[in-house]
């Protein structure tokens, strides 16, 4: 089954007018499907929520994982008023409209947001939208910045004008000083580009005070950049790092992109310009890995003209790890709009927007040396078209979102399982005491927890439950939440049997967490008789 692009240039991207020749490939490409690849028969794969329009449609955005364990989007259409949403859903798939863009006149409160969100340390999430606000400067308003409470209530810090900033595609960072950065993919101080504006790097404090701190296309010819639709990340020498959709020194239409250094005081540094063999038109953002160099992807270009992994030095020296369209029809995959994301295994993974077996879109694990997997093939009816970075959340499992396809063809929230979650394993996984007098404590007994799996184990909670909990009793030296249990480690929870009656007794020593078949329940029996404690009961 293939999909068609009626839904991407009209009722997607919000379009800002550059004129560009690398912006209308961008556009052309943005929902269309090619190729075929097989995907291994290990991973789990299910589709958590299907979007209908009056809970959205259109999610192009990342999750987050809200401290409350429940993951947050965004959609860039539908809702009550067809400008898009914020809603959240559980690990199992409620989902929950939280807001609805455009609830208030001229929608000063926004309007198609494309980016995701961000959860600060206040405990609200923080977010753009690319059209909206109060500004009548730009054709259906400038973007916004919003703050957000958990159960949704939205205030705007901030409506760009078109000279600071128009149409932030990217979510924000929240950096070390406090304050969120993020950037803009037209506007600014140079209007050198179709529509006015090449795009910016603003800085923004919690309360909406905003400073432009860079303006593209300051330098000639944009050797600098143009057009930065990634989020920022602040990399752990305290500067930021960021691609731009255009610009640069090399030959592609109007530059292939490229990557940058800014500081957080504004002074940009290119690192690199693409030049269509190394691939061009980076779209996502960068991820720092724990080796200290920076991964990211291209929407188009590398060796087979299709997209590129690479990766970059600190410095500024690039390697193509990966070029997409290295299989026959693309069946590894094409049109790469995520980025990627290190996870626990030290593997990156992430998803191309076409290709696969059905034409929808791949997602896919690659080693940090370019060794790509396909781990699962769209088929439409479980997604289509994912263009947001997967996450993986704290059971080691990944989430993310399609664009387009589900039941309903406005997109979908899925979830993948591969193995690298934590795992729980219990020895013994019972426990029997014998014939024990009444309100006398037996031999304690102990059960050994140890997480086999490949992510931290959080246990919230260990308790004695059932019918006869009064019966048994429990300590343990398990770490709870907000403490975890690494892979590999273990800890111990001693079981105590006193029995307050006779008879046959059972209850289960009940362990909480985010592993798979959680709770998970360790039977205690045993019997309690009548009689001296410690002695069994006597014969009749």
């Amino acid at each position: 089954m293939t999909t068609t692009k009626q839904e991407g240039d009209n009722k997607g991207l919000r379009q800002i007018t550059l004129g560009n020749g690398w912006w209308k490939k961008f556009c052309a490409l943005c929902l269309l499907c090619a190729g075929a690849a097989i995907a291994l028969p290990a991973q789990t794969f299910n589709t958590l929520a299907d979007f209908n329009g009056t809970n959205g449609n259109l999610p192009y955005a990342s999750l987050v994982q809200g401290s409350d364990g429940s993951l947050y989007g965004t959609t860039n259409r539908g809702g009550a008023n067809g400008w898009g949403t914020v809603f959240k859903i559980t690990p199992s798939g409620t989902l929950t409209t939280l807001y609805s863009f455009c609830s208030q006149s001229g929608c000063t409160d926004g309007a198609n947001p494309i980016a995701g969100l961000i959860q600060a340390a206040d405990g609200n999430f923080y977010g753009t939208t690319t059209g909206g606000g109060t500004s009548g400067s730009c054709p259906g308003g400038c973007g916004t910045v919003f703050k957000m409470t958990p159960n949704g209530t939205l205030t705007t810090l901030h409506s760009f004008d078109g000279t600071e900033g128009q149409g932030p595609y990217a979510a924000l960072v929240h950096a070390t000083d406090g304050n969120f950065y993020g950037t803009t993919v037209a506007g600014g101080a140079n209007n050198s580009c179709t529509g006015g504006g090449c795009g910016t790097v603003f800085e923004i404090t919690p309360s909406g005070t905003l400073t432009t701190l860079y303006s593209f296309c300051s330098r000639s010819g944009c050797s600098d950049g143009e057009s930065p639709t990634a989020a920022l990340i602040q990399a752990s020498d305290g500067n930021f790092y960021g691609t731009t959709y255009g610009g640069g020194n090399n030959s592609c239409t109007s530059g292939c992109g490229t990557v940058f250094k800014i500081t957080p005081s504004g002074t940009l540094t290119t690192l690199h310009s693409f030049d269509g063999t190394d691939g061009d038109y980076p779209y996502a953002a960068l991820v720092q890995a724990t080796n200290g160099n920076f991964y990211g992807t291209t929407q188009a270009g590398g060796a087979n003209d299709g997209s590129t992994v690479f990766k970059i030095t600190p410095s500024g020296t690039l390697t193509t790890l990966y070029s997409f369209c290295a299989q026959p029809g693309c069946t590894d995959g094409d049109d790469v709009f995520a980025g990627l994301v290190q996870a626990t295994d030290g593997n990156f993974y992430g998803a191309t927007a076409v290709g696969g077996a059905d034409r929808n879109g791949t997602i896919f694990k690659i080693t940090p040396g370019g060794a790509l997997t396909t781990l699962h093939n769209f088929a439409y009816r479980d997604g289509s078209s994912p263009y947001a970075t997967p996450i993986q959340d704290t059971n080691g499992a990944f989430y993310g979102t399609t664009a387009q396809g589900g039941v309903n063809g406005e997109g979908t929230v899925f979830s993948l399982e591969t193995g690298l979650g934590p795992v729980v394993s219990l020895s013994p996984t019972s426990l029997t005491f014998g014939p024990q007098g009444v309100s006398a404590p037996n031999v304690p007994q102990v059960v050994t927890l140890t997480n086999t799996g490949g992510a931290a184990l959080s246990i919230t909670n260990i308790a004695v439950t059932g019918q006869n909990s009064g019966d048994f009793a429990q300590a343990n030296n398990c770490p709870i939440s907000p403490n975890t249990l690494a892979a590999g480690d273990n800890c111990m929870i001693t079981a105590y049997f006193f029995p307050v009656g006779a008879g046959a007794l059972a209850a289960a020593v009940t362990i909480t967490d985010n592993a798979p078949g959680s709770p998970q329940n360790v039977p205690l029996s045993g019997v309690g008789v009548s009689g001296k404690p410690g002695l069994a009961a006597p014969r009749r």
